[in-house]
């Protein structure tokens, strides 16, 4: 019994270890010089946004698609404005991160299509789309 209760610790720890690491490697990917692709979500009347869609299948899609190019994905949700009183003014932010401009170019255009096709399985919102270079 004392032996399984150890396995158990031991296996549990490991994991969590795991997870840390992971996320120290995930950080360290993003660095000057990368390209963000940011695909923005503005909030407005009518609106809608169906996160676990985006999450669960979209992004994965995504990510599978453009394969090795996409060194980090990453996704906001908006949960306030400014102030109490403003609306969110994003209902949510996807993030993809390149090495250089031409992974994103040569991976994404053959994908497009489809990529771009999936987004009324989750949305009713044209996406606003800004690609720039990690700075600092």
């Amino acid at each position: 019994m004392k032996t399984k209760i150890l396995l158990l610790i031991l296996a549990a720890t490991a994991l969590f270890l795991s997870c840390q690491r992971s996320t120290a490697i995930d950080a360290s990917k993003s660095k000057k010089g990368m390209v963000k692709v940011t695909i923005l979500y503005p909030n407005g009347e009518g609106k809608t946004f169906d996160m676990d869609y985006y999450s669960n299948k979209h992004m994965p899609m995504v990510a599978n698609l453009l394969g090795d190019s996409l060194k980090l994905s990453k996704i906001d949700k908006g949960i306030a404005g400014r102030t109490p009183d403003e609306a969110i003014p994003y209902l949510a932010i996807g993030y993809l991160y390149f090495d250089k401009l031409s992974a994103y170019q040569n991976s994404f255009g053959p994908n497009a299509e489809k990529i771009v096709g999936d987004i009324p399985n989750y949305t009713n919102i044209q996406p606003v789309v800004q690609i720039s270079e990690i700075f600092q």
